[in-house]
């Protein structure tokens, strides 16, 4: 059951632990506060708050705020460094730096007067899901909502997706499928070898520590010491994280996991009847994300937040 519309989005800014001023929006639901609330955290990239780049438009943050704030809770979405309007180089940043961050937003949102600041929880999309894991062991969140998120090592998840990925290409494109298995056989080590936070790796400018520190994280011992509830959510035809990680997390989560495998639905959070690849991602964005999903996440906080 839904409650009231949104009454108004406000700028909102949270302070990294270096000082950085991060950007962000502030989605209130109707009626007086304080309100059960979450951080939004998105992918991998170069995103800004509504998780889009400047080529490709995601559009996930305004409708799961919007959907949010209808279930009554409040959310906060923020750009990430050297996006929108937070200083910075978003390739110099590593993957450390972007769960901190997380933390950082998650502590300024528990103190803003219009929140219940034991209420508030977390949601994560990929990237952004393998750091509410961190936050959940770390935090202490009031709930979390994991979307798409590995539970194995980096390296391990970075060599599924990309074995996952070469498989499924179709049409002329399964030409490129074995040079794409080499080059991304190549590439830990590539970047391994690298001690800069920028550098060039196959003849590319990459975020170097990222990477580095991305591939080296195992988000399993941050699982064990969850003591959240957690909602993990993972689409059948998501060729970037394993499905039977959803059961990883389930297995580690001292309290148990609600999980849910979506049928049909891909990375991009968008539903596809056909078989799976990155190919369609192009047509599935041209699509609002997956309506039922967002109400089932909503309705999930709106029970254990409050």
């Amino acid at each position: 059951m839904t409650g009231p519309t949104v009454v108004e989005d406000t700028e909102m800014t949270a302070t990294a632990d270096d000082g950085t001023p991060l950007a962000g929006t502030l989605t209130l639901p109707a009626g007086p506060g304080p309100h059960p609330a979450v951080v939004f955290l998105p992918g991998s990239g170069r995103l800004d708050r509504e998780s889009d780049t400047r080529r490709i438009r995601f559009a996930l943050g305004t409708p799961l705020a919007r959907t949010l704030a209808q279930h009554g809770i409040a959310s906060l979405r923020y750009d990430r460094r050297g996006v929108g309007a937070t200083p910075g180089d978003w390739r110099a940043v590593g993957f450390h730096t972007n769960r901190t961050d997380a933390a950082a937003a998650l502590r300024a949102l528990r103190t803003h007067p219009e929140i219940a600041s034991a209420a508030v929880g977390v949601v994560g999309h990929s990237e952004g899901a393998v750091h509410a894991m961190w936050l959940g062991a770390n935090e202490n969140p009031a709930a979390m909502v994991l979307i798409a998120g590995y539970a194995r090592p980096g390296i391990d998840a970075f060599h599924w997706q990309a074995t996952k990925v070469a498989d499924t290409l179709r049409g002329p494109a399964r030409l490129f499928a074995p040079l794409m298995r080499r080059v991304t056989a190549r590439h830990p080590a590539r970047v391994r070898a690298t001690t800069t936070d920028v550098a060039r790796v196959g003849g590319m400018r990459t975020n170097a520590r990222w990477w580095r520190e991305q591939l080296t994280y195992d988000p399993r011992p941050d699982l064990r010491r969850i003591q959240a509830p957690v909602l993990a959510i993972t689409g059948q035809k998501d060729l970037q994280v394993a499905p039977e990680d959803l059961t990883v997390i389930a297995n580690l989560v001292p309290g148990g996991a609600d999980t849910r495998l979506i049928t049909d639905l891909t990375h991009v959070l968008r539903r596809d009847p056909n078989p799976p690849s990155v190919l369609n991602y192009r047509r599935l964005l041209g699509q609002p994300v997956d309506p039922p999903l967002l109400t089932d996440i909503a309705a999930w906080l709106a029970t254990h937040l409050r």
